[in-house]
């Protein structure tokens, strides 16, 4: 495939008092050491997207691009220097820092995947930041482990669904939070052995009569802020709970006394800014644990709707209104 010197993007651009994503051009990226650059079918939409949209961008390292986008898929056509495991050709997706909104992406050489089975490039897309997002808390900080139980807080988001999905594919009783009976019952389809309405059920009394008064021993919860207490009676002892989003705020009240008593863990989490060589780390155990199971269709990747990358606005709307059941993609290539 022949590489042209400029692309089609979007951008994070400031319009009166706020910003926007806007259709833009910019010269096409070169791989460097490491790195391999990908000619991009589809992109991942985010939360992080929506956030960052807000701020108008986000840190950057010296010589990266500001265009957003954390995730893509699409065909490897140029390799940098000491790239081994990858060649021009291959069909991948790929874990981004920054420039997935855009028809040619930069990515780290161990943070891409092969593309699981016959999923197709939309499906691929709706991969990486997800899975690695999921792996890295549930399954490597918070140590899931066979025979445990695991709640997510957030069950038809992105993250929800693939969520249940891995935990349930690997043998653990899962169970979910969502509004409405329709995505409970979703929930409960995807593998949760008990999707929880939050809007008419107290979800920490659920737990804890559901598992004989002993509660999950992990939490996923992308919601926060008044969740933290109820959080806290839903864990088991030694539980462990992990914060990656904050849709009802982030402040709340800590109960210490009961953190001391259960000897429990809280932290929060961002997968961004963690170093190249732990997000391989992430990379590698996916591939080996988690890709049989979508290759051979036991996992979903869910994805609700494609939007064009000229329509990326939009996508983001629908993504901040919460409309979505599972993943948004950009479609780059038609």
């Amino acid at each position: 495939m022949s590489v042209p010197q400029e692309m089609n993007a979007v951008a994070f651009e400031k319009s009166g008092d706020h910003f926007e994503a806007i259709p833009t051009r910019r010269p096409t990226p070169s791989p460097g050491a490491g790195e391999v650059l990908i000619a991009v079918e589809a992109a991942g939409v985010n939360g992080h997207d929506v956030h960052q949209l807000h701020r108008g961008g986000h840190a950057l390292e010296p010589g990266e691009t500001d265009l957003p986008g954390l995730e893509v898929s699409g065909e490897i056509v140029a390799t940098g220097e000491g790239v081994a495991r990858w060649q021009v050709g291959d069909r991948v997706c790929a874990l981004l820092r920054v420039g997935g909104y855009a028809e040619y992406a930069v990515a780290a050489e161990g943070s891409c995947l092969p593309i699981p089975g016959n999923l197709s490039a939309v499906q691929a897309a709706a991969l990486p930041e997800t899975y690695c997002t999921v792996w890295s808390n549930v399954f490597i900080d918070c140590a899931l482990e066979p025979g445990e139980s695991f709640l997510m807080n957030g069950g038809t988001s992105g993250i929800g669904v693939a969520a249940i999905q891995i935990a349930h594919a690997l043998g653990h009783r899962v169970f979910a939070t969502a509004r409405g009976p329709e995505k409970v019952a979703l929930c409960e389809r995807l593998g949760a052995t008990r999707g929880i309405d939050y809007q008419s059920e107290d979800f920490a009394q659920v737990v804890i009569d559901e598992t004989d008064g002993r509660g999950v021993d992990v939490i996923l919860d992308i919601v926060a802020g008044d969740y933290l207490g109820k959080d806290l009676d839903a864990l088991a002892h030694e539980g462990r709970l992990v914060f990656i989003g904050g849709a009802r705020g982030f402040e709340a009240e800590l109960n210490i006394r009961k953190l001391m008593h259960k000897k429990l863990s809280v932290r929060g989490s961002l997968l961004r800014p963690r170093p190249l060589d732990f997000k391989a780390r992430v990379v590698s155990e996916l591939v080996e644990r988690v890709w049989p199971h979508l290759a051979e269709g036991r996992i979903d990747p869910m994805v609700d709707r494609t939007f064009p990358l000229a329509e990326a606005a939009q996508a983001l709307k629908f993504l901040e209104d919460r409309k979505q059941i599972g993943k948004v993609v950009l479609a780059v290539r038609t």
